[in-house]
């Protein structure tokens, strides 16, 4: 008998989450193919809210829904209080997630994107050694509930990614690089071309006096700005009240030059879906403008705890529960070309990465991190790469005076949270850099 059926019978409120995934891989080490491995998984997870407790419970094995009604009505009885309800059907505006040219790649195609991944960075830099991981893999999601919700949908995430070392004589340098999309990019080898470029021009080193200089952060580099803004604009935190920003919405916190948007509608980004993990339809999140705090982000139970709606934000896995989560994360470009920012900086410097980003007590918006790679602007040119510094400051200081904000941008597929993100170049016209470069 089917789950949905069995659970409605002995419990008020019932969720089914059903999910079917492959993914395929082809991996590189030191510069040379080294394995390709198929996985899959496919099962069911449950959730129930009864007697205003929730329940939850999941198993790769579709032969035992019966024991998988107990375990889930079981767990209820000792769950958390909830007052939410799970989603009403609603209809969700047309995303495109799918893209049968990534869901049939074949095997050496994947071996051959490897290889000239390699021929971009190799010739130029033999002493180099990278690992590549390359895969590409088929989703099918589908929830349904007691009240008529019944949606699927099906996603083909392409995932390139780069692990490069570069030793020599004293100098180390590590750099990690990630691209991912659902539908087919014929310019899926830019970050790889970024990522050569930067090579190039750190084979140079030169020095810069520390104090307080501008600081050019590129789309990667700006993540240190994004990553603790997107943490106080989550909604369980701001119900926990360890959000710095609870309780200033319509306020002007930041510079007029800020925008920042969650938008899980984007064609083809790997945060897209009609429809988050609880079936609520996604939608384009304004949570700034033009520097003014507009709203935050919301799954159904934090929705619920803060007597408020869910924004389409929840996201899991197969073992485990919806939690807030971002879909595609939007600082929005500005007006001003690289070129002239770059011309406008007399001494200064540009931050490509940072060591330790993410970690440690980040909500509260300090940051103060060695520099992973950065390279020195002088006169109006980037004439090399600098070692040996540290940037500190704070996010809610920092982004209230911004000197400009590019019109070039790019997303950045990373291991923090959130994953995906879409940002321009953010020139600090002054923050404290310190070191012995």
């Amino acid at each position: 008998m089917d789950i949905l059926t069995i659970l409605e019978k002995q419990a008020e409120q019932v969720e089914v989450f059903s999910l079917e995934s492959e993914k395929t891989t082809v991996e590189y080490e030191a510069n040379q193919l080294k394995t390709c491995t198929v996985t899959s998984t496919k099962g069911t997870a449950a959730r129930v809210i009864h007697k205003g407790r929730l329940g939850f419970s999941a198993s790769t094995d579709r032969m035992a829904m019966d024991k998988l009604a107990a375990n889930v009505l079981e767990s209820a009885a000792y769950g958390d209080q909830t007052s939410f309800s799970f989603s009403d059907p609603k209809p969700a505006i047309s995303v495109k997630t799918y893209d049968k040219t990534i869901a049939e790649l074949p095997i050496d195609r994947l071996v051959e994107i490897g290889k000239e991944i390699l021929d971009l960075i190799l010739p130029d830099d033999p002493i180099v050694s990278c690992n590549l991981s390359l895969s590409r893999g088929l989703a099918s999601t589908n929830i349904r509930n007691q009240k008529g919700l019944d949606v699927s949908f099906q996603t083909s995430p392409l995932m390139l990614s780069i692990k490069l070392d570069r030793m020599e004589e004293n100098d180390v340098l590590i750099r990690y690089e990630q691209f991912g999309t659902n539908v087919w990019d014929k310019d899926y080898l830019a970050f790889a071309c970024r990522l050569a470029e930067q090579l190039k021009l750190a084979r140079k080193l030169t020095t810069i006096k520390p104090g307080r200089i501008p600081v050019l952060f590129s789309p990667a580099g700006a993540q240190a700005l994004i990553l603790p803004l997107c943490e106080a604009l989550n909604g369980k935190e701001v119900y926990k009240g360890t959000s710095p920003i609870k309780g200033k919405v319509e306020e002007k916190l930041f510079d007029e030059k800020i925008t920042l948007l969650d938008d899980g509608t984007v064609d083809g980004c790997f945060g897209s879906m009609p429809y988050d993990d609880e079936g609520i339809p996604h939608r384009r999140n304004v949570l700034v403008e033009n520097g003014v705090l507009k709203s935050f982000i919301y799954d159904l139970k934090t929705a619920a705890q803060s007597e408020t709606e869910s924004t389409g934000n929840a996201a899991r896995s197969l073992f485990t529960q919806p939690e807030v989560s971002f879909g595609n994360v939007i600082l929005e470009p500005g007006r001003t070309p690289l070129q002239e920012m770059i011309a406008s900086i007399d001494e200064g410097i540009l931050v490509e990465s940072l060591l330790g980003m993410g970690m440690g007590n980040t909500i509260s918006g300090a940051f103060s991190n060695p520099l992973d790679l950065a390279f020195k602007i002088e006169k109006g040119e980037v004439v090399g790469r600098v070692k040996n510094l540290s940037i500190a400051g704070n996010i809610y200081d920092l982004l209230k005076d911004v000197a400009s904000v590019s019109q070039e941008a790019h997303w950045n597929y990373n291991f923090f949270y959130p994953p995906y993100i879409y940002a321009p170049y953010v020139l600090i016209p002054e923050m404290n850099v310190a070191g012995n470069s």
